[in-house]
């Protein structure tokens, strides 16, 4: 596989795979090769994370980091698009490797098979220009938002449950999670997609649309959904803008953050007692 940082002038193959981005003028040849020197985190290989990988893929982005640590269930086959039927009891990393190496052999996927923990999270997310959060859990959550800050990486965000979607882009210095939930909901009160369904295309809708603005952070050019968060009905197919200003209480980019460091998400999201008993 070719490797991002190795990336020079375009090969004759890389002109006609990707001629259709050349001949745009917000994209051309130097903002192709802007993509193929990427390097782009997907926290997730799941509903969201497939067609984030897909479409980054096929974009030409040069490196991939898929950080998940679960197998395929005959029952993500419904909407995790990188996965097919042969791939039920496989790790999903080595799934979602093949399957983009089958779209883009330009693509350098590294695999990352493991919790996202505060112990390793900083060194993994450090590795990369921009994150994408596919993660589907509270803790999950707030731990890829704080690194993500901490680390000064542009995070793009998503999430879906039955019929609804949403997502956004988190700049350093211009909000983050917190500023939008400063706390975590009581356990059990907001439930997750295997616990209230999701309708599977919502999930390559939202995922383009986290793709296409990780394409327009790497290429510098349009606005991007920073501050702004995206509502999307799938039933009425309405789609609502919200406005998200930054808290300057933010315990994480306020003007006195008293987060300063990865902190223990178990505890803080209730899912553990605070002794780890």
């Amino acid at each position: 596989m070719t490797q991002a940082t190795e990336v020079r002038a375009l090969t004759a193959d890389q002109v006609k795979r990707y001629s259709r981005h050349i001949i745009m003028p917000q994209v051309g040849s130097a903002g192709q090769r802007k993509l193929l020197q990427a390097k782009v985190l997907i926290i997730g290989a799941g509903g969201l994370g497939s067609p984030s990988a897909v479409y980054l893929s096929l974009a030409g982005v040069g490196t991939i980091g898929i950080a998940d640590f679960d197998v395929v269930d005959v029952s993500n086959l419904q909407r995790q698009i990188l996965h097919h039927n042969d791939d039920v009891g496989r790790p999903k990393v080595v799934s979602a490797q093949e399957a983009i190496a089958a779209y883009n052999p330009d693509t350098n996927v590294v695999l990352h098979e493991e919790w996202l923990t505060s112990e390793n999270a900083m060194d993994i997310v450090s590795q990369y220009d921009i994150v994408i959060n596919g993660a589907d859990n509270f803790p999950s959550r707030y731990l890829i938002n704080d690194a993500a800050y901490l680390c000064g990486k542009p995070l793009v965000d998503g999430s879906i449950l039955i019929f609804d979607g949403q997502t956004t882009v988190f700049m350093p210095g211009k909000g983050c999670y917190r500023c939008l939930f400063p706390s975590p909901p009581p356990p059990g009160m907001v439930p997750n997609c295997a616990e209230a369904g999701v309708l599977g295309a919502l999930t390559g809708l939202v995922g383009s649309i986290q793709a296409t603005e990780t394409l327009k952070l790497i290429l510098g050019i349009g606005e991007s959904l920073t501050s702004r968060l995206l509502l999307i009905d799938g039933l009425s197919m309405d789609f609502r803008e919200v406005r998200i200003p930054q808290n300057p209480r933010c315990p994480l980019c306020g003007v006195d953050p008293t987060v300063t460091e990865l902190i223990d998400y178990q505890v803080f999201c209730g899912v553990a007692p605070a002794d780890g008993h």
